[in-house]
């Protein structure tokens, strides 16, 4: 069976190799390619069986259109979110396709907590400074978080590991998500409308999915709701945040700090060295201004951990497939 992997990066490569090796002895070895899947790529599966895709793949009605035709019954994303997979479309084509439903929550929850503290306490741009020896502190303060109030966007697995941190600071825990989780309220979490958690967080972190419910949760009204010197936190899925209404309070002076690992326009720019080229995306760009905001490239998942798990994960996504049965990975199953 032929097998080729997107998006795979340098880091990632070794382990999913060793994940294939130890599943399959060296009988399925994937085909891995360094570029990402979409609607000019699709030709180069033609006669893979089976497709690793990656969180900025596209899968779209034509992709996977393209990819049935070339002879790919599987897809196996190697990520949690799958928002960029038509499964309607997927349903249509007889293919099979599978996530990652679990892997380390530490990873991106300590991630997210990485990009609080960092903009919080002026971290990168003291970076900057003492590397020119300038030691000054002017423009560096920060505020304890002690005391101080959480406000944690869905209590998942992710969300609970970062409200467990949180605790630990000594904050106050704030909490909204459809269902309450028992250990969120163990810590002493109060579940609240998301307008109330707004309004009353110095810090607000977003954990959960991006659905057509929560696409642009955190909108004009949103941040309008949020006290002028919070922080704000997205390690989850771009398109939480709207764009344009957070560079609008941005422009206004308001927000102490942003942390964000994820973009609504990521695809195209995220895990590639744009470094010589004019960045063309001007939202990205007026972001990259603010001394307050701080971008990571869709990270807080890529500890050895966790790519680990997502590697194997996947692996038994393609046993499955192969023995045609299923798991709480499986997302659509069609017979081989």
């Amino acid at each position: 069976m032929e097998i080729i992997a997107y998006g795979v990066l340098a880091d990632e490569r070794p382990l999913l190799r060793e994940a294939f090796d130890q599943a399959f002895g060296g009988h399925h070895e994937p085909r891995c390619l360094k570029l990402f899947l979409n609607r000019d790529t699709a030709p180069t599966a033609a006669g893979h069986e089976v497709v690793l895709s990656s969180v900025n793949d596209t899968l779209d009605a034509e992709v996977l259109r393209d990819l049935a035709m070339g002879g790919t019954k599987m897809i196996a994303q190697r990520a949690t979110g799958y928002n960029n997979i038509d499964l309607a479309a997927a349903r249509e084509h007889g293919l099979t396709v599978a996530r990652v439903s679990y892997y380390s929550p530490h990873s991106v929850a300590e991630f997210a907590w990485a990009l609080a503290l960092a903009v919080n306490r002026r971290i990168v741009r003291a970076a900057h400074r003492t590397r020119e020896f300038d030691f000054r502190l002017d423009g560096l303060m920060g505020r304890d978080l002690n005391g101080r109030t959480a406000g944690v966007v869905g209590t998942g697995k992710i969300g609970t590991v970062f409200a467990r941190i949180a605790h630990g600071f000594g904050m106050r825990l704030l909490g909204w998500d459809i269902a309450e989780n028992p250990g969120c309220v163990a810590l002493g979490m109060e579940y609240v409308p998301k307008e109330r958690l707004f309004a009353e967080s110095d810090l607000v972190s977003l954990h959960v999915p991006l659905t057509p419910e929560t696409y642009h949760l955190v909108n004009a009204d949103m941040l309008g709701l949020m006290r002028e010197n919070a922080v704000l936190v997205n390690s989850s899925r771009g398109g939480l945040v709207d764009t344009d209404a957070l560079l609008a309070t941005l422009r206004a002076g308001r927000l102490s700090g942003v942390g964000l690992d994820v973009y609504e326009e990521e695809a195209g720019v995220f895990f590639l060295d744009k470094s010589l080229e004019v960045m063309t995306d001007e939202r990205l760009a007026r972001l990259m201004t603010f001394p307050n905001v701080l971008v990571t490239s869709h990270q807080a998942y890529f500890t050895r951990d966790a790519v680990g798990q997502i590697a194997a994960a996947t692996v038994r996504s393609i046993e499955d497939y192969f023995a045609n049965r299923t798991s709480d990975d499986t997302l659509l199953r069609h017979g081989r």
